[in-house]
């Protein structure tokens, strides 16, 4: 494992566990599995744990797993303050004691203000004091560093970033985004106040991952044996700005595999070859994307039960691979119109709720629809009519 220096000198694993993304059992996080999976990243080396206070789960299982196996000093922990809950300064103070008896520890070692998307919300805290609060957290070490989250443009973002003395911020960033939201022009910005960056959807929520068959073949004939991860890996690392990338693993062979590359993805090892590969498959995926959706699923859940990302997922692997098996898997792999509760687009009645809570500020109402009328044409919509009233009772 590779390690990269804080705004301090304190070292930092460059992969860093992004716990958003654990696998479920039932209505719950799987424990036992997570609880492998988290324990054999600490022995590959990472150091660095990512949650937030309204990932389902997420801060009492790491908190448990760190507890029961008595390594809680072998890592740093990062976990976030809801600012859009924030009404008060009371509230502030009880989410943070809410966090730390939920992570069972006396501190965090980087606490972030979550998903800011313009100025207006930091100067809503500092209304509320957030300042001399931070000020206090750090005196009596329950805070070592403070940063923030970020889902605006760049320029939003850098106004962000000269407004108050961050320690560090984090940034969705990744080869297919490379100038969308903060983009190469805020982390190079954020690079030169010498502030350090971590990188959240590095693969862009698996899509990175899981390409169409001619994207991979682009990467295949490359003759550098990369997988489709470790291209997009080994893309990030080559940047000094980045601080650590946040991998949302949800297996042991996955750990294993992006613990290796982390092992000797240097600043400076990406050539001009690796990048003109990057080049095409980015080419290649811009011109048959429908939607950006990276599944985070911040929108959901949606108050009519639409299965958002599930929806443009659907919606995208329809032109990036073949039509007719999309709309297939999408019906019925899926299982979207046999549950008993369908989870259709065409259920949407516009509230726009989920397009508050999109980090990507897609037009999802406008998306749904689109995609509807592509994935659910006339004689689609009659057969899983007909077989619901078969099978659904």
């Amino acid at each position: 494992m590779l390690y990269r220096s804080d705004k301090y000198g304190n070292q930092i694993s460059q992969l860093g566990y992004g716990c958003m993304r654990f696998t479920r059992k039932g209505s719950s996080l799987d424990y036992e599995k997570a609880e492998k999976e988290l324990l054999l990243a600490i022995d590959r080396g990472i150091n660095y744990l990512d949650s937030a206070y309204i990932y389902p789960g997420s801060e009492e299982l790491v908190g448990r797993v760190l507890a029961e196996n008595n390594c809680r000093d072998k890592v740093n922990l990062a976990t976030k303050l809801p600012q859009y809950l924030i009404r008060s300064s009371k509230a502030i103070d009880r989410i943070f004691q809410e966090e730390l008896s939920r992570l069972r520890t006396d501190h965090i070692d980087y606490y972030l203000m979550h998903m800011f998307t313009d100025l207006a919300e930091w100067e809503n805290l500092q209304r509320f004091g957030i300042e001399d609060w931070i000020k206090a957290r750090k005196a009596d070490g329950s805070i070592r560093n403070i940063g923030f989250s970020y889902h605006g443009d760049s320029d939003m973002f850098m106004r962000i970033l000269d407004a108050y003395d961050w320690d560090f911020c984090q940034i969705q960033y990744n080869y297919l985004d490379e100038n969308s939201q903060a983009g190469r022009k805020g982390l190079e910005y954020a690079g030169q106040k010498g502030i350090p960056v971590v990188i959240m959807e590095p693969l862009r929520g698996g899509k990175l991952v899981n390409l169409p068959d001619k994207a991979k073949n682009i990467i295949a004939s490359s003759g550098k044996d990369y997988s489709t991860a470790e291209l997009g890996l080994r893309w990030l690392w080559n940047q000094p700005q980045i601080m650590c990338v946040l991998s949302g693993m949800n297996s042991p062979e996955m750990v294993e595999e992006n613990c290796r590359i982390a092992s000797d993805a240097a600043a400076g090892s990406f050539d001009s070859s690796d990048q003109a590969v990057v080049d095409q498959v980015k080419d290649f995926i811009r011109s048959r994307e429908k939607v950006g959706c990276t599944g985070c699923r911040y929108c959901m859940p949606c108050p009519q039960g639409v299965d958002i990302p599930g929806n443009f997922h659907y919606y995208n692997l329809m032109y990036m691979e073949d039509e007719k098996k999309s709309a297939v898997r999408f019906e019925f792999a899926r299982g979207m119109g046999l549950r008993k509760n369908p989870a259709f687009a065409s259920q949407c009645i516009g509230c726009g709720k989920c397009e508050k809570h999109c980090p990507q500020h897609l037009p999802i109402r406008e998306k749904l629809k689109e995609a509807d009328k592509d994935l659910r044409p006339g004689l689609y919509k009659i057969g899983i009519n007909i077989a619901r009233k078969i099978m659904v009772r």
